[in-house]
């Protein structure tokens, strides 16, 4: 018997004339993600991408586990694959579903006849092969409500295919369809999350992420680049700039009010991030603040820090609480790592009382006390010997 991984890509589907350019965007990308399974034959047809392994030695289950993170893709499903030929499509379904039948009491099925040609109706076969799945297993019932399993029978062009349900996918459109953008990172729970979120609109990422030592360790850089490699597996290929800022942080600390500290810090990592975007023509960033959350997330606070932007800066936490966010972290595995005791340089000097309602005029004068020009220009030249490239 022949088995296929039968993808549906959904969203795409809405992308009228577009959508062309979409599904070879994300027929690209299972392509690069699915390399080291090895060798796959992909068609597109009728809405549904079918990945049909040219080996036998291919492990399915591996292979989709790594479809199941693709984004672009709504929902897949293992098929079997038969000839559009009733008698073959009753024989092989019997014992192809013959170990998922064993686990359940309760079924039904369902049947799309895409090739109108084929000459049995949708009712008809799913009378019949419903008939046939009693017979062989006198344990179960038809249940069309509620069943514990849902066995789906497509006619298309070129084949038959049988498969239980389908398994959801991670949905959004296909990394780079949307362009790029590149994401400050820190070792929190927040920014993974929001790089994610970004990077399932179509986003192809980059990162920065900036280190203090002796203030920051090693573990706290180590914790960064692990969470960005859980990420690759979403989201392709990440390249990583990694930004020395300690002196950045200790003129901060000397010549600047302490109740602007963080507000401060943060323009000075905006306008680094900005410098290396443009350099390496990436339109926006992304950050992972929610309104409200800490001092430095207020409305005054953020519109402070974007103006020394001068291109978009997302944010895809900015309305949520961080229950939520903490449960997106969990479901795409950052939250274990996110949560490990190494601090990163934005908890270095944090002010006691920090200001949650500065006017932009206050943090301008109180930023110009002291000449960050040249500690920021130090930082970018030494980027270059920091730059990681982590693969999907």
């Amino acid at each position: 018997m022949r088995e296929v991984i039968l993808i549906k890509t959904g969203e795409i589907a809405l992308k009228g004339l577009n959508r062309g350019s979409f599904e070879d965007i994300l027929v690209k990308n299972i392509r690069w993600r699915l390399k080291p399974f090895g060798k796959f034959e992909i068609q597109r047809a009728q809405s549904a991408i079918t990945l049909q392994p040219l080996s036998d030695d291919i492990d399915l289950d591996e292979v989709c586990e790594a479809v199941g993170k693709i984004f672009g893709i709504a929902a897949y499903s293992r098929a079997l694959v038969t000839e559009k030929d009733f008698e073959t499509i009753r024989r092989d379904a019997v014992v192809y579903l013959e170990s998922a039948m064993e686990d359940i009491r309760t079924f039904k099925v369902e049947a799309k006849r895409s090739d109108k040609r084929f000459p049995y109706t949708s009712p008809e076969i799913s009378a019949e092969l419903g008939g046939d799945l009693l017979q062989a297993y006198p344990h179960l019932k038809v249940d069309v409500r509620h069943p514990d399993m849902t066995v789906m029978v497509e006619i298309r062009d070129y084949a038959a295919y049988i498969h239980g349900p389908q398994i959801e996918g991670a949905g959004g459109l296909p990394v780079s369809s949307s362009g790029q953008a590149m994401l400050l990172i820190s070792g929190g729970i927040d920014s993974p999350v929001a790089g994610y979120m970004m990077s399932r609109r179509g986003l192809k990422l980059s990162a920065i992420h900036f280190v203090s030592p002796p203030y920051t360790s090693d573990r706290a850089l180590d914790k960064v680049e692990t969470l960005l490699k859980i990420l690759t597996g979403y989201t392709g290929n990440i390249t990583f700039y990694c930004v020395p800022f300690t002196k950045i942080q200790e003129a901060l600390r000397d010549h600047c009010p302490e109740e602007l500290f963080t507000i401060i810090m943060r323009r000075l990592m905006m306008e680094i991030a900005v410098h290396i975007a443009e350099r390496e023509n990436i339109p926006a960033l992304i950050t992972g603040e929610s309104l409200g959350q800490v001092a430095s997330q207020t409305l005054l606070s953020l519109a402070a820090t974007d103006a020394v932007a001068d291109r978009p800066v997302f944010r895809p936490l900015i309305g949520m609480d961080k229950k939520d966010i903490i449960k997106t972290a969990r479901e795409i595995g950052t939250f274990e790592t996110s949560i490990l005791p190494y601090e990163d340089c934005c908890t270095v000097f944090t002010p006691k009382r920090p200001k949650t309602r500065p006017t932009l005029q206050y943090v301008e004068e109180s930023q110009a006390l002291f000449d960050f020009g040249p500690l920021v220009q130090e930082a970018i030249r030494d980027i270059e010997e920091k730059i990681i490239r982590l693969e999907w």
